[in-house]
Parts: C-alpha cells; sequence; structure tokens
C-alpha cells in the first residue's frame, strides 16, 4: 500500500474567525482560488461547503485530462470544514481546511492535507516531488489572495450591495463575480439572452421584451453597474465585418443599457462603472499620458471614444459613471500574456523595435481598482486601470523571461507581425502608450503589484 504524504501550511489573516469561514463559504471560492497558470475546469459544482456537497473538476496532469470529484465531509463553522476525493488522480486525498482565533480581529487558516501518490513505490519515486512543488506554488497563491481580498475588504467601508455585472464569463468578469460575492455583495449577471434564473437581468433587444416587468423590476434593484461586456479584439485578424461587430458589442450595447437604466428614474442605480481602453490614447511614442491627455487616433481610438460617449444618457439622469480604462491586463487566463508564454517559452524576443511603451496591470489591480471605484464615491469620469510603473516591450520581454527563466533571444520583426495579424499587429502590439494612472493614485488605491516581476510570479505560480 502506498505511504500517506502529508501537507500542512499557514496564513495569518486580518478578519476575525468567522469572517475568514464566510470567506470560504461563499458561492465564489473555488472559483476564485484557483491558480491561474493551471488548466482547471469546473464542471459542476453544489456552491456550498455543507455534508455532502461536491465539485467535479476537469484539470490536465502532464497534458492528459483528468476529472476530479470531490466530497464536503466535515462543516462545523466557523472551526473547520473537510473534503475528501471521490474520483480523481490521487489514490487518496483529504483536505482540512481549519480556522482558528489569534484575536478578536485577526486569525489563522491552517490547510491540512492528507494525500496517496498512485502506482505505489514508482509512482512516489517520480511523482512525490512534482506533487509537493505543485501544492506549493498553488497554496502559496491561495493564501496571498486570500489575505490580499480580505485586506481589500478592510480597505473600504462597503456595506453590502447588489450590483449588476455584464461580462460575467470574460476574463475579469469570471474573476470578479467571485469576489464580490465572497466580499459578501450579491450579484445579478447582465445578459443579451433571455433571462432564465432569478440572478439574471436581460438588457438588450428582444430578450428584455419578452419579460420587461421582470427585467425593470431586478434593474431597480439594483445599487450598482458594472459593464464590462464586449466582443474580444483580439481573437483573430480585423476583417470590417470584426471591426463593426467590436464597434456595435461596445458602443450600441453601453448606450441601449444606460438608456435603460436611465428611465429608471428615481431607481435608478447610484454608479455604473463602464469600460474602457487605454487604446483611445493611440499611438503615442514617447509622451506621458494620464486622463487629461486629449484622444489619439486610429480605430480603437475611434472605438474608445465613442464607448464613453454612449454613457452620456447615465451621466445626464445623474448616476455615476466612470470610465474602465484598461491597459494591458495580465493573467495567463487569457489576454496578451496568454499570447505570449508559448513564444517566450521557446526563446521568443521584443516584438518590433521593442522600444513601444506597454502599459500593462496584473487581474488583481484590476478587481482591486473596480472595488476601488465602487466604494470611492468622488471618483468619476475617465479613470487608466495600468500599473504605475509602463515598461518598453524589450523591458516587459527581459522580465517574462527571467520569470520564466528562457533566454529572450528570438524577435519578431514588425514585417511579420503585420503580415499574420494586419492591422491589429499595429494596434494592440506595435502601437506605444505610456499611460499613468492618475485617478486611481490620488483617490488613494494601493497597487498590489507595482512591479511586474512580482506580478508574473505570483501569476504563473514561479519562486523568486
Amino acid at each position: 500500500m502506498t505511504s500517506t504524504s502529508v501537507f500542512e501550511r499557514s496564513v495569518e489573516l486580518p478578519v476575525d474567525q468567522a469572517s475568514a469561514f464566510a470567506y470560504h463559504d461563499s458561492p465564489g471560492a473555488l472559483q476564485r482560488l484557483l491558480p491561474p497558470w493551471e488548466s482547471i475546469e469546473i464542471l459542476s459544482t453544489d456552491n456550498q461547503i455543507t455534508v455532502g456537497s461536491r465539485v467535479r473538476l476537469k484539470a490536465k496532469v502532464c497534458g492528459l485530462p483528468i476529472k476530479y470529484t470531490a466530497k464536503h465531509t466535515v462543516y462545523d463553522p466557523p472551526h473547520h470544514f473537510q473534503d475528501v476525493q471521490e474520483k480523481g488522480p490521487f489514490a487518496g486525498w483529504c483536505h482540512d481546511h481549519r480556522f482558528d482565533a489569534v484575536s478578536a480581529s485577526q486569525s489563522r487558516l491552517t490547510d491540512h492535507l492528507e494525500y496517496r501518490i498512485p502506482l505505489g513505490p514508482l509512482g512516489k519515486l517520480l511523482g512525490s516531488r512534482m506533487a509537493r512543488n505543485q501544492l506549493e506554488a498553488m497554496f502559496r497563491y491561495r493564501h496571498a489572495t486570500t489575505r490580499q481580498d480580505l485586506n481589500l475588504a478592510a480597505a473600504y467601508s462597503l456595506s453590502s450591495q447588489r450590483i449588476g455585472l455584464s461580462g460575467a464569463t470574460g476574463l475579469v468578469g469570471q474573476q470578479l463575480q467571485p469576489l464580490l460575492q465572497m466580499l459578501g455583495h450579491q450579484v445579478d449577471s447582465i445578459v443579451r439572452h433571455k433571462a432564465d434564473a432569478a440572478d439574471e437581468i436581460a438588457v438588450w433587444d428582444d430578450a428584455f421584451d419578452t419579460a420587461a416587468d421582470a427585467n425593470l423590476e431586478k434593474l431597480r434593484r439594483l445599487d450598482a453597474v458594472v459593464h464590462l461586456a464586449g466582443k474580444p479584439i483580439a481573437a483573430g485578424r480585423w476583417s470590417e465585418q470584426t471591426k463593426r461587430q467590436i464597434r456595435d458589442s461596445r458602443v450600441d450595447k453601453t448606450h441601449q443599457l444606460c438608456q435603460r437604466l436611465a428611465a429608471l428614474g428615481d431607481d435608478k442605480p447610484q454608479t455604473l462603472l463602464c469600460a474602457s481602453a487605454t487604446g483611445i490614447y493611440g499611438d503615442r511614442g514617447d509622451e506621458t499620458l494620464d486622463e487629461q491627455s486629449d484622444p489619439g487616433q486610429g480605430f480603437l481610438a475611434d472605438v474608445a471614444q465613442q464607448w464613453e460617449q454612449a454613457c452620456q444618457p447615465a451621466v445626464d439622469a445623474g448616476i455615476r459613471v466612470v470610465h474602465l480604462r484598461f491597459g494591458m491586463i495580465l493573467s495567463p487566463r487569457g489576454g496578451a500574456l496568454q499570447k505570449t508564454l508559448l513564444p517566450a517559452k521557446l526563446g521568443g524576443g521584443r516584438l518590433g523595435s521593442g522600444r513601444q511603451w506597454w502599459s500593462w496591470i496584473a487581474l488583481d489591480d484590476v478587481l482591486g481598482g473596480i472595488y476601488h471605484a465602487l466604494a470611492t464615491p468622488e471618483l468619476h469620469g475617465p479613470v487608466n486601470f495600468v500599473a504605475p510603473q509602463a515598461l518598453t516591450n524589450a523591458q516587459f520581454t527581459a522580465v517574462l523571461g527571467k520569470v520564466l527563466r528562457r533566454p529572450t533571444i528570438v524577435p519578431a520583426p514588425a514585417f511579420a507581425l503585420r503580415l499574420a495579424l494586419g492591422e491589429m499587429a499595429d494596434a494592440l502590439l506595435l502601437a506605444s502608450a505610456r499611460v499613468e494612472p492618475r485617478q486611481l493614485q490620488q483617490t488613494g488605491y494601493a497597487f498590489r503589484f507595482p512591479d511586474l516581476e512580482a506580478a508574473l510570479l505570483h501569476l504563473l505560480g514561479r519562486n523568486s
């Protein structure tokens, strides 16, 4: 019989024991705490950790798809809960989550795991070190994220709100929704299709009209709206049809949403946070840009200007509107970082001249910045969502290579990028925008990752 291995790690948290337990007892906890560098999909979940509840996952181990089913066997709030593997890659797995009071305002979370590697002595010989390294990275990420989220909640006196969220399945939305839930807020999904669930609101086109009274009633109960929906801009080459879809999904849909909200009169939400992009500044070389800088030229700049103008009905109705001008959002789950990881691992270097400025931001700071915007009434208008230190593409590439421990020796010439991607290459990869987060800093947002290397180490599960 394979011997049992033990893994245990603890973290002190800035909240009392009951609050620490409640964070893990919320519906979004599993999604929020999955390490982003792992290919893990939630197939189904009971959205609770009470005895008998289950979660089913699909992951990849050494490139092979593996299904995993866990069952919760102990539920003792606010002290302890436990889950065991019913089906999965281990010969055995039991995970205890223990919560202890340190003081009236602090607690300690201890994760205690007992597991057995399959295939007997051979499996232990080949897989023991790999399993322990993966657990080290996973719980370093989980504990850092838990502490970060609870620090975020403690920094703001934001009472429980009902928040409408569009784009809940996108790169930002799929992490923002569980975070808001874990911090005590109710989240309703704003969807394009007919609303099939109590927490869905149909806003657009015929889907709204099929149940107008019900949808209006759901809109009336919202305290705030976070509007992130829009067709992805980096999914492929830009045909004229694709560019039209990119524009319409942002400009037309945003205008329609804002008209719906404005029509609510006294029942309108207090706040609308609407996605935008630093693409509004265009290609500006070495010029330093903040929220007061003039818009630039080009397709993305034109779309972003129209996108922000589409919010005017909400502004006129007295809703506090914040335009979230996102820079390059970093996460291995999607976006630019996901697309550059494989080339970087193969020794890929700078893009074009490498002198173009990339204004990046870690996904964790996007989430923290959105929460800051929800909780900061004096914040309105355009807000740059970028880290304090923009880097040239050459600098960015060098840091990524350092974190991956790979050389960055094979540049990608501009002509090759244009040949492969067309107009999109100039707009997304070769354009230069040196953007500063003036509004976030002036209103007191504390960046978790002002430094790119620290951000990548966290997001990719690497040791420093």
